[in-house]
């Protein structure tokens, strides 16, 4: 069976990295997290002080940036590594949600991310999920899936994710956070948040992670077979 690029766009807090990391592990495919990569962005950004309206400091930053993903042998799990550190935990709490989404809307951070998360994806055999997978990073991915959920379901998910991290935060201000994010995301003039023509939209506003998986991998696997027929033509 050939491989392919599974790409997954949308809003914050849909279930779009839950549900891409299951995908990954029932097909046997790598997971890249791209939403995880500007995080490290911004969290670097925060602790060098760096000005997001300074190009030069910017890009400067941008030089000394190595993100990798590590496979976590003991929880099973992917965790985020900035320049050899484990920031996973670090990467996920509010205070990078309310910058990383103006840290991703510049020109020269998302240039760099792209590239690198095409150099990750070119082997195919990989999902990846994030904003502009579909669009830009890998507009010919074979499958495209554009989530979207209504905005209380979203910040209730949010909270709940919080709360297991020991962080509790008012739901208006997550309801708050995410429109703020949605608005930068859909607005930006570099690789706006946008359904692609050819992408499936995915509701999750009543569905569970495992209807949200076997959604996903429906597609691909009719995907694949498709691919398949025509080779074997």
């Amino acid at each position: 069976m050939p491989k392919i690029v599974i790409a997954i766009d949308g809003y914050s807090s849909c279930g779009k990295s839950t549900t891409a990391k299951e995908v990954a592990a029932r097909m046997g495919y790598g997971y890249i997290d791209t939403g995880a990569m500007y995080r490290a962005v911004s969290l670097f950004f925060i602790r060098e002080h760096v000005s997001l309206s300074n190009t030069r400091e910017v890009m400067a930053a941008l030089d000394n940036i190595h993100i990798t993903f590590n496979h976590n042998n003991r929880t099973g799990k992917n965790e985020t590594c900035l320049n050899g550190l484990n920031v996973e935990e670090e990467i996920r709490k509010m205070y990078i949600s309310n910058i990383v989404s103006e840290v991703s809307a510049i020109p020269e951070v998302r240039w760099a991310m792209v590239a690198q998360q095409q150099k990750m994806g070119r082997r195919r055999g990989v999902v990846m999920d994030g904003r502009d997978i579909g669009t830009k990073v890998f507009p010919d991915a074979e499958v495209k899936v554009f989530m979207t959920a209504d905005t209380h379901t979203r910040a209730q998910r949010r909270q709940q994710e919080l709360l297991a991290k020991g962080e509790l935060v008012n739901l208006e201000d997550i309801i708050k956070n995410l429109e703020k994010r949605d608005l930068i995301d859909t607005t930006r003039s570099e690789s706006p948040l946008v359904q692609a023509p050819d992408a499936e939209l995915l509701d999750t506003s009543h569905m569970t992670i495992e209807e949200q998986v076997d959604w996903v991998i429906e597609r691909a696997d009719r995907r694949l077979a498709e691919l398949h027929r025509k080779k074997v033509k």
